[in-house]
C-alpha cells in the first residue's frame, strides 16, 4: 500500500499562519484594523512606485508581502524553548540571530525562528521573535525560586502536540491529516488564557520585579503578544492608524525615513488591558486585569553588512548619547530632528552602498549580457549585472527593547547589569542559531557566482 504524501514544511507554515492570525484578531479586534490600514497602504505604495513594484516582482517578493507578518512570544524554560525549536523546524522555521535585551533593561535573550532560503520566504515569510526569561535576573531569592516552581509545573503544549511532533520527527514528516492537526494543536499553546497561574499577591511580586517577567510567569502558556504586518511606508501607515481609532506610538523605532530604507523600522498601539482571574487558596478568583499584547507594523529596508552595521549602530548610539525617545512622546519631534541629521552620515543611495560594501544585494544577468574578461564593477557599471537589495529578515535589539518599553511603562527602561550569554541560549535551544551576516553573505556570493558563471559559459 502506498504511503499518503508528506505535506511540505512551507505549507504546514502558510496555514499555520493564517490560523494564528485569524485567532489573533478574534482576540485583538485592532489587528484586524491595522490589517486594513497596511493593505491600503502597500496598494498605493505600488501604485505610485512602478520601479519598486518591478524590484519586488524580479525577485519574487511581491506576493509574499500580503502574506507576511511575524509573531513574537516570550518563554520561561529551557525545556519550552527547546520544544518550540522542534515545533518550528516541522514549519521550516530555524533559529536565526542571537538577541540579548538585558543591555536595554529587558531580562530576556532571544532569537528569531523563520524560513532561510529564498524559495521559503517567496511561499511564505512567517516568523516569530522568542524570547527566554533569564530568572536570574530576579534579584529576590525566594521571588526567584517560586517563580522557577511555577514554571517547572506548567505544560504549555498539549499532549498530542507533543506527540504529533515525535510523530514527525520519527516519519520524516507530516500526512495532510497529521498537518492539520498539528496546526490546531499548537495554536493552543499561542492562545490568550485569561485564569492565571498565580495567586495576585504573587502576581504582584513579579509585576515589581519586572511587568514582562509577571507576564511570562503568570499563565499557562506564551500567549502571541503581537502578530506584525509588513508594510512598504510605515510613516503612512502610522498616520493613518488615529484615522481608525488606533492610538499610536510617538515614535518609530530604527532608523529615520529614507529613499533607500535600511534594516527595520517599527511601530505599535499601546498594549491591551485584559480582563485576568488570580486563584485563592479557598477556590475562588479574584478578577483584576494584566496589560501584555498589542499591535505592531514594520517597514523591512535592506540587510547591512557588518560595516553597515557598524556604521548604523554608531550613528544611533551618539543620536541617543544626546536625547533618548520618552515614553510618553513629549520629545519625540525633536528625536526624530536628530536622527535624521545623524543618518545624513548613511549613504541613501543603492550603489553608493554597495560601492562602499555597506549593504547586501543580490546579482542578477541582464538580458544579452555578454563578458570579456570584465570585472565586476565594470559589469555593473555597463548594466550587464544588475543588483537589487536583499531584504533584512531580521529583528534588531534597541527597536524590540524600544517596543516593549513603550508597552510596559517607563520603570522597564532601566538597565539590567547582565553579561551576554549566546552559549548558556544555544545549550537550552538545543543548537547553534544561524549567524545572520554570514548568511546574507552567502546569498549575495551565490548570487554574484551564478551570474559569472553564465557570462563565462
Amino acid at each position: 500500500m502506498t504511503k499518503p504524501p508528506f505535506v511540505h514544511s512551507d505549507t504546514i507554515r502558510a496555514a499555520f499562519s493564517s490560523a494564528m492570525s485569524q485567532m489573533y484578531q478574534t482576540e485583538v479586534p485592532a489587528y484586524g484594523a491595522l490589517q486594513t490600514i497596511v493593505a491600503e497602504t502597500n496598494e498605493r505604495v505600488l501604485s505610485e512606485d512602478p520601479a519598486l513594484k518591478e524590484s519586488l516582482e524580479g525577485n519574487n517578493e511581491l506576493d509574499r508581502i500580503s502574506d507576511e507578518r511575524h509573531g513574537a512570544i516570550r518563554l520561561g524554560t529551557a525545556t519550552e524553548l527547546n520544544m518550540m525549536r522542534r515545533v518550528f523546524a516541522i514549519m521550516g522555521m530555524f533559529p536565526v540571530g542571537y538577541y540579548d535585551l538585558g543591555v536595554a533593561g529587558i531580562p530576556v535573550h532571544s532569537t528569531a525562528f523563520r524560513p532561510t532560503t529564498h524559495d521559503a520566504l517567496s511561499a511564505n515569510p512567517f516568523r516569530v521573535f522568542t524570547s527566554l526569561l533569564r530568572l536570574e535576573l530576579i534579584n529576590d531569592a525566594k521571588l526567584r525560586d517560586e517563580a522557577s516552581a511555577v514554571l517547572a509545573k506548567r505544560q504549555i503544549f498539549t499532549d498530542r502536540a507533543i506527540a504529533l511532533v515525535d510523530i514527525a520527527e520519527a516519519n520524516g514528516g507530516f500526512t495532510q491529516t497529521e498537518a492539520d492537526e498539528f496546526v490546531t494543536e499548537v495554536l493552543e499553546t499561542f492562545r490568550w488564557h485569561s485564569d492565571a497561574l498565580v495567586s495576585f499577591e504573587t502576581y504582584e511580586k513579579l509585576h515589581d520585579a519586572h511587568r514582562l517577567i509577571a507576564d511570562v510567569v503568570s499563565f499557562h502558556g506564551p500567549h502571541i503578544n503581537h502578530l506584525t504586518p509588513r508594510t512598504l511606508d510605515i510613516d503612512a501607515s502610522q498616520d493613518a492608524m488615529p484615522e481608525h481609532g488606533i492610538s499610536a506610538k510617538a515614535v518609530i523605532e530604527g532608523p529615520p525615513p529614507r529613499r533607500c530604507p535600511i534594516l527595520l523600522r517599527q511601530t505599535s498601539f499601546k498594549a491591551l488591558e485584559e480582563d485576568v482571574n488570580f486563584p485563592n487558596k479557598d477556590g475562588s478568583m479574584t478578577p483584576r486585569s494584566h496589560t501584555a499584547r498589542f499591535g505592531e507594523i514594520e517597514q523591512r529596508g535592506i540587510a547591512l553588512t557588518p560595516k553597515g552595521r557598524a556604521l548604523y549602530d554608531q550613528i544611533l548610539a551618539d543620536v541617543r548619547a544626546t536625547i533618548t525617545p520618552t515614553a510618553d512622546g513629549s520629545n519625540a519631534d525633536a528625536y526624530m530632528a536628530a536622527l535624521s541629521k545623524g543618518f545624513e552620515a548613511f549613504p541613501d543611495d543603492w550603489r553608493m552602498m554597495l560601492d562602499q560594501e555597506l549593504a547586501y544585494f543580490q546579482f542578477s544577468l541582464a538580458h544579452g549580457a555578454k563578458t570579456n574578461g570584465s570585472s565586476v564593477t565594470e559589469l555593473i557599471n555597463d548594466g550587464s549585472i544588475t543588483f537589487d537589495p536583499v531584504v533584512y529578515e531580521d529583528f534588531l535589539p534597541v527597536s524590540a527593547a524600544g517596543i516593549f518599553q513603550s508597552n510596559l511603562g517607563d520603570k522597564a527602561a532601566e538597565t539590567i547589569k547582565t553579561v551576554s550569554s549566546q552559549d548558556q541560549f544555544e545549550d537550552a535551544l538545543g543548537t547553534t542559531v544561524l549567524n545572520e551576516f554570514d548568511h546574507y553573505s552567502a546569498i549575495q556570493a551565490t548570487s554574484l557566482s551564478r551570474c559569472m558563471d553564465a557570462l563565462n559559459a
